[in-house]
């Protein structure tokens, strides 16, 4: 067992905030190669500035691995410097690749564990601090972002935070790389934040340091505070179902036309449940 493995915890049981977060982390900026045979291996490359986090993932995996460093000239350096942590033991390969982690290309196809139960927000905040964003914009207002290939890892941040905080977001990949640019600006962020990066939590310290920073910032007393969220009952979604027009379900349930659009979108396309006895 390695020196801090959660004690009475198999390797990767995302059930453990710590493995959780591994994971997430993993899925979004590890990479698993495929060797000949029963070769390969599972590295991930970080900034040398964030060499504590592979120590930490050293410490938690009970095989051997291994932290290096190198220097190599890149296209924004001639000298950047940088942390690897390098695992290749088949058995926790094959744990990893199980879980969801594929060999090869894996922006489009990853996904959060289907069908077992894990720590999601743990989860989640890997998953950030390998591919997201906080801090504040150019206007001083907190954000926290994720930017992702990833349909499902797409909707399962927007169902979570939708959950937590009351924010909707439509999914849409950008027309210039095709990719999901999400994000939560003020309160949103705050109470995503806030949430995510519970003290003593396992992440990225620059990013917990961050996290931290949104809780100081307070809504100016001049701007204005959305309205709060008019949620629909599942009456409301059988009928939108029934009529299936927009303009025409606006009129008889007393709602907005966009506001129909966007929840039979959002029905049609499974962003949000079915109601039952349809």
């Amino acid at each position: 067992m390695a020196e801090h493995e959660p004690s009475g915890h198999r390797f990767m049981d995302l059930e453990v905030p710590e493995y959780a977060y591994m994971f997430g982390f993993l899925q979004a900026d590890g990479h698993l190669y495929q060797g000949p045979g029963q070769k390969g291996r599972l590295s991930v490359e970080l900034n040398i500035r964030d060499i504590d986090l592979l120590y930490r993932f050293k410490q938690l995996t009970p095989y051997n691995s291994s932290v290096t460093e190198h220097t190599r000239s890149t296209n924004f350096s001639q000298d950047a410097h940088s942390a690897v942590w390098t695992l290749c033991s088949l058995e926790a390969r094959k744990r990893i690749n199980t879980l969801g982690i594929p060999y090869g290309r894996k922006s489009e196809t990853i996904a959060p564990p289907n069908g077992l139960e894990f720590s999601q927000r743990d989860y989640l905040r890997g998953v950030i601090d390998a591919d997201g964003s906080i801090g504040f914009t150019s206007q001083d207002f907190p954000f926290v972002s994720l930017t992702t290939s990833s349909t499902a890892l797409g909707s399962f941040l927007c169902g979570y935070a939708c959950r937590l905080t009351g924010a909707e977001r439509i999914q849409k990949r950008n027309a210039r790389d095709q990719v999901y640019n999400i994000m939560y600006t003020k309160e949103a962020a705050q109470a995503l934040a806030a949430d995510l990066y519970y003290p003593g939590c396992l992440s990225l310290g620059r990013k917990q340091v961050k996290a931290d920073s949104l809780r100081s910032w307070i809504r100016p007393a001049r701007m204005r505070v959305a309205p709060a969220r008019w949620p629909w009952t599942p009456e409301e979604d059988q009928a939108l179902l029934r009529i299936d027009d927009a303009a025409v379900a606006a009129e008889q349930l007393g709602r907005s036309k966009q506001s129909c659009y966007m929840r039979l979108w959002r029905l049609r396309t499974g962003r949000v449940p079915t109601p039952t006895g349809l």
